[in-house]
Parts: C-alpha cells; structure tokens; sequence
C-alpha cells in the first residue's frame, strides 16, 4: 500500500472523537476518509478542519464511502456486530473497540464469521497489550525469572459511573479489560468466576452493586482478583501485582508530577482512561496502521473479543445468583491462534 490508509470511523461519541484525533494529528500512514453517527452533526463537529471526510448517519454508507480501506469500530457495544459482519462482507480490516459483542452468542457469530474467511480481519481493541508497564509486566512473567505465577491482584477505579451504568456492566464493561489482561499476562484461561458484593459505597447511584470484589480461577491453577470501583470519586486507577513463586512485580503507580505548597504535597490522578492510556492508545492504533499497510492483523483477535464476552457472562451470573460459576466455552475454530 503506497498511499495513507482510508479508514471510515464508525461512532463520534467520546471514544470515537479521539480515534479521529489520533488518526488525523498523531499516527502516520493513514487518513480518516469518512464517519458515521446516528448524530451527524456531532460528527461533523468531530470531524471540523479535517479535509476530505464524508459524513454519513448510516455505517453501511461509510463502509461504501470512496477511499475507504479499514475500519474503526467505535460505537456503542449493541452496534458492534452489525458492523463487524458488514465490515467482513466487504474484506475490510477492522479495529474494533471493547466490548467486541456484549452477548457470547453475538461474539461467536463474528468468530465464526471470520473463520469462514478463512483469515483474520478483526483486531479487537484491548489497548493494555500495548501500555508500557503491562508490556514489561508481561516479559518479565513469560522470561520465568519470577517463577510460575499464582495470583494477580488487580484495581480498576473511576471516578463516576455514567447515568444508564448497571450493576452487570461493572463485570461485562468495566471488568472486560481485566479478563483479557489476565488471559494474556497469564497464558492461561478463565475457567470459573465468583463476585462479591460489599455494602455499595454512598458514592454510588441508587441501586448500583459499587463497588464489587471479583475473583476468577485458571486453567494453570493461579488465582485472579479484581476490585472494581466506578465511583470512588477521586479519579480513574489501574494498577496490578503478580505474585509468583520467587517474587512479585507491582504496576500502575502513580508516575505524574509531585506539587510541594503551603505545607503539602500532591499529585495529579487521571481522571479518565483517555489520559491515563492516552500513550497505550496511540502504540495500538499505531501499530494497527502499520500491520494492516503490510496487509497483516495483529494484536487481540475476534476469539479474544468472545473469551472476554463469555467470561463476563459467567461474571454476571455470579453476581446475581451469589454463587460460583463455571466458563463454558465453545470450541476454538481456525483461524483463531494466540495473539
């Protein structure tokens, strides 16, 4: 490929306006030749001072748009599937935001459509993959130097849920980024789900389950918690601790300026995933760009996109019956290897 990447980005919501910064101003080898939102004026607004972009209300007028050769899925998860399968219909290599389908049932359609294929067109957009410190926690387990790995112990924290949040999307949206860090940090995969519920902070909305304590077992016998908070109020943490056989390895502290005044120190908390992962982001799209020039998809696949939907379900399930729950997967078809 010779000239930049048309990309048409499907959504210009909070996600999709800053894919369509990042493709304009800071990733190279590509352009955003078109946009879709339901909301064309929100779009248009997205899109201001960028040349050459056509706008449509309708995903299938983007995806036909002229100069268009890849795809940015950033809509809402319900979207997802439509516009996966579409996008394959037309031989389209596709980013695809988290959740790739909310539903396991809608996530094996898309794996089983892209088998069909017969090659992979799918990268779904579990960003941790390529944040600097998930990067070095990942070489040092997979190098052994620590021994076998046997437990993660995780936070995910923000500082407030969005109006329509449910309890449920504390595992299957919050909690998804979570899964896939533990399948790929691990090697392993996620084999049965339990979900504790502590009394709900006063932070939280009437009748949010916030916050919530979920542990997951592997196949390799380690042990993953989780503590997901979306209204601790104070700002948005991730951070994760390996503990191995001959030591452990601790990311996710703070690393922002220090202010010393008037007797105090301080620092400045990400308020968002935007800032703390702004970097994450840019490597991914970046490396998105690059390996779809070459012809070539990398990253998570579609069935990464199905392990994580199929294990928040579990998820869900344990949280509403209050009792352990096994993962049931279904068979893994080819052309779906480990990233």
């Amino acid at each position: 490929m010779s000239g930049l990447l048309g990309v048409a980005v499907l959504g210009a919501g909070h996600m999709g306006a800053d894919h369509i910064r990042r493709l304009d101003r800071r990733v190279s080898g590509a352009r955003v030749a078109a946009v879709a939102d339901p909301d064309t004026e929100r779009a248009k607004e997205a899109v201001a001072g960028i040349d050459g972009v056509l706008v449509h209300a309708e995903t299938q007028a983007a995806l036909d748009a002229p100069g268009v050769e890849a795809v940015v899925i950033a809509s809402p998860g319900e979207a997802h599937e439509e516009a996966l399968l579409a996008a394959f219909a037309r031989g389209l290599p596709v980013l695809c935001e988290k959740p790739m389908v909310p539903d396991s049932a809608g996530a094996l359609r898309v794996v089983e459509a892209e088998a069909r294929l017969g090659r992979r067109l799918a990268q779904i957009g579990f960003m941790r993959r390529y944040d600097t410190e998930y990067r070095e926690l990942k070489l040092l387990l997979d190098g052994g130097r620590l021994g076998r790995p046997l437990m993660l112990h995780c936070v995910h924290r923000n500082v407030s849920s969005p109006p329509d949040f449910t309890s449920a999307m504390l595992v299957n949206s919050s909690v998804s980024h979570e899964i896939d860090a533990a399948r790929w940090l691990l090697g392993q995969e996620l084999t049965a789900v339990t979900v504790l519920r502590p009394r709900p902070s006063g932070g939280a909305p009437a009748g949010l389950l916030d916050p919530q304590f979920v542990v997951f077992e592997t196949d390799g016998g380690a042990l993953v918690d989780v503590e997901v908070f979306v209204n601790c109020g104070f700002g948005y943490e991730v951070r994760c601790e390996a503990v191995c056989e001959a030591g452990s390895a601790r990311i996710g502290e703070a690393r922002t300026m220090t202010v010393t005044r008037a007797g105090g120190a301080g620092q400045e908390v990400p308020q968002d995933c935007l800032v703390r992962f702004a970097d994450a982001y840019d490597r991914e799209v970046r490396a998105w760009v690059d390996a779809t020039r070459r012809g070539r998809v990398t990253g998570a696949s579609a069935w990464d996109g199905y392990a994580a939907s199929v294990v928040a379900e579990a998820g869900v399930r344990a949280l509403e019956t209050g009792v352990r729950t096994v993962v049931e997967t279904a068979p893994r078809p080819a052309p779906h290897s480990p990233a």
